[in-house]
């Protein structure tokens, strides 16, 4: 049986913003302007920063996703939430509820999110063919394999399966480095 690999992909600190959200931070009407597309389709990383702020600390330039989101949404690492004295949960994307808020400051105004900054749990996104491929399905919780000196087991991924998804893993900075892995490294899926 040949191995089931796929690309991994470090995921820094960054957020999501709501058009709300982006109204009070840079101004009515602001649009993100694209810095660079991102391995998901129509999903890139914009021009703009802001200001983290939490009870103990400060995290500043942190990279603003786009497209706008229903709710704004904060992805930080484990190492991060002790910058910011925060204990956010480990989550999917989305399952906000329940999880700490913080300050945004941007170059317009700031914003007091009351929830929304999580520890986004490893991933895989899939494409519908390479679910098929894979032998995998939606929410479906499997293991990848990295390889190196490092090498790691990770385990409860979670598969996330749609048909604009790209096969791509995504663990955090924090996880990635751990685990000896760059952007591009093939990894191996793991069905038990």
């Amino acid at each position: 049986m040949s191995k089931k690999m796929l690309p991994i992909a470090l995921s820094n600190r960054h957020l999501h913003l709501s058009r709300e959200d982006i109204n009070s931070l840079f101004g009515e009407g602001y649009e993100l302007k694209n810095f660079k597309d991102l391995s998901q389709p129509g999903q890139f990383a914009a021009v703009e920063k802001v200001d983290i702020i939490g009870p103990k600390g400060t995290i500043s330039g942190v990279r603003v996703l786009g497209p706008a989101r229903n709710s704004t949404q904060i992805e930080v690492s484990l190492g991060d939430s002790f910058v910011l004295g925060l204990k956010p949960p480990v989550r999917d994307s989305g399952n906000l509820s329940d999880s700490p808020g913080v300050k945004i400051v941007g170059p317009n105004g700031e914003v007091e999110l009351k929830e929304g900054v999580i520890i986004a749990s490893r991933h895989i996104h899939m494409h519908t063919s390479d679910a098929e491929a894979f032998g995998v399905t939606d929410k479906q919780t499997v293991k990848v394999r990295t390889f190196g000196e490092r090498a790691v087991i990770f385990e409860n991924v979670l598969a996330r399966v749609h048909p604009t998804f790209a096969l791509e893993m995504h663990v955090d900075v924090d996880e990635g480095n751990a685990a000896g892995v760059k952007n591009g490294d093939l990894v191996e899926l793991i069905i038990e």
